[in-house]
């Protein structure tokens, strides 16, 4: 192929400048935010042809937090990122960017990370939500990553917050007992040592179906304007568990070891497993194919008290894991999100 000329302005013209970050990058600080009101399965009940015993017996759930009325998923995700940033030592003036990793912001616009980087007092920083659902975190973790070391930023506030309640049909059998509130955040910085692997991430919409908005708001805006809307029309997220269980336990395995892979580790490596805390069963599963080592701390306590948090679910399980001492800093831990979309994204982070 003949190289093409260029015109003579451009021959002239100086070169464009490209911003350059540091090598590596790490995991500095970890936040979390957990509602005070304890939503029981017998609570759940009171609305559904169930028992405790068999959502226990599915899901691994016994309980899950739900955030007061004027309890917004902004001012979660600016809880768990305060406590983040504490964690790191680092203050507002310092972040150079906010991602917000949530499907429940009641708002197409303005985003969440705007209102939450506002209230962190880190105005002028960049802020983007990530609707990645509940592989939103381990996205934002990527981005994060990217960000940092290409120049565009030398602190990011990452954040993964839920108000799951919001869109919870607490008649439906299938996904009234599923959910829970709550948010966690990160703090991703310069490191001289890598703390954060390559991302292995992808998407597949051809199961968009599975989980997913019942009802979109256009529909919406129309049955408004005709005055028929009915209760029922209200957006809910539906979920066809068995095909997702099945998805879950067959496809992200593979994920997972690719991510090991990339990281240039194998699972006797390992210290922690974070794994999104969708279902204790999609979790055992995932150990079993994994083939983890016993002494290998695997975070499955929040999806029991905490129910599926969606993007808040990795973060929130990671500070528990710190808080209580199953995890110290300096562990090597595989953390991976997986959720609708289909959307997944697995990482290999040293833990702060």
């Amino acid at each position: 192929m003949s190289a093409v000329a260029l015109p003579e302005r451009a021959r002239t013209r100086p070169p464009l400048r490209q911003q350059t970050g540091p090598a590596y990058t790490r995991i500095h600080g970890i936040g979390d935010y957990r509602p005070e009101r304890i939503v029981t399965n017998d609570e759940i009940c009171a609305h559904l042809d169930s028992s405790d015993a068999w959502i226990r017996e599915r899901s691994g759930i016994v309980t899950r937090r739900q955030a007061r009325d004027d309890e917004s998923v902004v001012d979660m995700a600016a809880a768990a990122a305060r406590a983040a940033m504490v964690h790191a030592g680092i203050d507002a003036g310092e972040v150079g960017a906010v991602v917000v990793a949530t499907v429940t912001h009641p708002y197409q616009t303005p985003a969440a990370a705007p209102l939450v980087a506002h209230l962190l007092g880190c105005d002028g920083a960049a802020a983007i939500d990530v609707a990645a659902a509940c592989a939103g975190y381990t996205y934002g973790i990527a981005l994060a990553d990217d960000m940092i070391r290409c120049g565009r930023a030398r602190f990011v506030v990452v954040g993964g917050a839920e108000k799951m309640s919001d869109f919870r049909n607490t008649s439906d059998r299938s996904t009234a007992f599923i959910f829970g509130d709550g948010a966690g955040a990160a703090v991703v910085g310069p490191s001289d040592a890598p703390g954060i692997s390559a991302t292995v991430w992808g998407a597949d919409g051809s199961g968009s179906d599975l989980i997913r908005q019942s009802v979109d708001w256009a529909t919406l805006r129309q049955e408004a304007h005709d005055a028929c809307v009915s209760p029922d029309a209200w957006p809910f997220v539906t979920m066809e568990g068995p095909s997702v269980f099945r998805w879950a336990t067959c496809q992200m395995v593979p994920v997972a070891k690719q991510a090991l892979e990339v990281a240039g580790i194998t699972v006797d490596d390992l210290d922690v497993f974070i794994p999104h805390q969708a279902n204790t069963r999609i979790i055992d599963a995932m150990v079993k194919k994994l083939g983890l080592p016993e002494r290998v701390v695997v975070a499955r306590d929040d999806i029991a008290d905490m129910a599926n948090t969606s993007a808040a679910s990795v973060p929130l399980a990671t500070a528990r894991l710190l808080r209580e001492g199953r995890a110290n800093s300096g562990d090597v831990a595989l953390q991976i999100g997986f959720g609708a979309g289909l959307a997944w994204a697995a990482q290999v982070v040293v833990l702060p």
